[in-house]
């Protein structure tokens, strides 16, 4: 009869099946206790029966997260509430050229000077005619005063000092229109000086010295960067189809969530486009990252807009309204050539690789067209999907 040692495996245990990832743990535990160098082995085992730590993954929701952003968007432009392209009112060769493009001016500050030596001594003319009939009317006045004297005196007769007074009011007349020519003359010649109109930035200077100015010619463009409003295209049915206070945000130089301090709509349809236009003033806390011509993106959220809190990216609504674009991190997106992929989630939290077709990029944020779902869950990081995937 065989004897079994104590020390040796049982045969019995042959044929059995592998330990629980319970047992596997148990056992890894106290081999770590008793120094035997199998114990990591043991404690992979058990991790890999354990299974992966779940991803971390944000939900397309309608309205968005603090991550992703949903509304409709609507391109827009900066410009400036009051903006004065000065042009000559006067002709004459360009002498003096005093601003350029960025200088900040105050008001009545000249700007350009054009040349007006013939305005002035066309002035000096209309001067000293003025003097010479101011010297006539002066003999008229005297002469008047004298046959009225002798009027009195019975020396002349009344048909002579109506002739007399007449002939004075004739002179004074005249020289009113003299003293008139004189003030046209001088007028004439200071429009040969440009002032600026307002305290405001010169934002153009489209002439050179020497250059022929003409009237109507634009000299300079002047705005006041005090009043600044972006100015966006709505297309009707989005106008309509909010209520009494839809929420606006603009999104400008990379900053987003600006709040407009005054929305105008204007009562006018554009027959050709089908578009009402916004003005939204800007408030004096976001006119520093402002210029005229500046690109801006009107964002109108999703409850404003009417589009309904689940849909398909592409698809439109059962009222006709069109969908909210879905906008995706990029870091959550895999590019690989032409591929364009993410990892969406399916009900169990297992990454399944998904194409997608992407619209504009608004800084880190990318526009989904087709592929994502309202509703749905992606991971936030692919290269940790790709490995929980790749686990067997």
């Amino acid at each position: 009869m065989t004897k079994t040692s104590p020390h040796s495996p049982s045969l019995s245990a042959r044929g059995q099946k592998p330990a629980s990832s319970a047992a596997l743990t148990a056992i890894a535990a106290l081999a770590i206790a008793a120094g035997i160098g199998f114990a990591p082995a043991l404690w992979a085992q058990a991790a890999n029966a354990a299974g992966p730590a779940p991803l971390s993954s944000l939900l397309l929701r309608a309205g968005g997260n603090g991550d992703v952003r949903f509304g409709r968007s609507f391109d827009g432009v900066v410009e400036a509430q009051r903006q004065t392209v000065i042009a000559s009112q006067v002709a004459g060769a360009i002498v003096q050229i005093k601003v350029k493009p960025g200088d900040r001016v105050s008001q009545g500050q000249v700007l350009l000077r054009i040349d007006a030596r013939a305005a002035q001594e066309a002035a000096l003319a209309s001067e000293a005619q003025a003097q010479a009939a101011h010297a006539t009317l002066q003999l008229a006045t005297r002469d008047f005063e004298r046959q009225q004297q002798l009027f009195k005196q019975r020396y002349i007769s009344q048909a002579a000092l109506d002739q007399a007074e007449s002939q004075f009011k004739a002179t004074q007349a005249q020289v009113n229109a003299q003293l008139a020519q004189a003030s046209g003359a001088r007028t004439q010649s200071s429009l040969h000086v440009v002032r600026s109109p307002y305290a405001g930035v010169v934002s153009e200077v489209p002439v050179a010295l020497g250059d022929m100015a003409m009237p109507g010619r634009p000299l300079l463009t002047v705005y006041d960067p005090k009043a600044l409003r972006v100015t966006a295209n709505v297309p009707q049915s989005v106008v309509s189809s909010w209520g009494a206070k839809p929420q606006l945000s603009l999104e400008l130089a990379g900053q987003q969530g600006i709040t407009p301090a005054r929305v105008q709509v204007l009562p006018v349809v554009d027959a050709a486009t089908h578009s009402v236009q916004l003005r939204l003033d800007l408030a004096e806390a976001n006119l520093a990252a402002a210029t005229p011509g500046m690109f801006a993106r009107l964002w109108l959220s999703e409850a404003a807009s009417g589009a309904p809190a689940a849909t398909t990216t592409g698809k439109a609504a059962a009222t006709g309204a069109a969908p909210a674009p879905i906008m995706l991190p990029r870091s959550a997106m895999i590019r690989r050539a032409e591929l364009n992929a993410a990892y969406v989630l399916d009900p169990q939290g297992r990454p399944l690789l998904r194409q997608l077709r992407l619209g504009r990029v608004q800084g880190e944020m990318v526009e989904v067209l087709s592929g994502l779902n309202l509703g749905e869950r992606v991971a936030t990081d692919p290269a940790a999907a790709a490995r929980w995937k790749a686990q067997p």
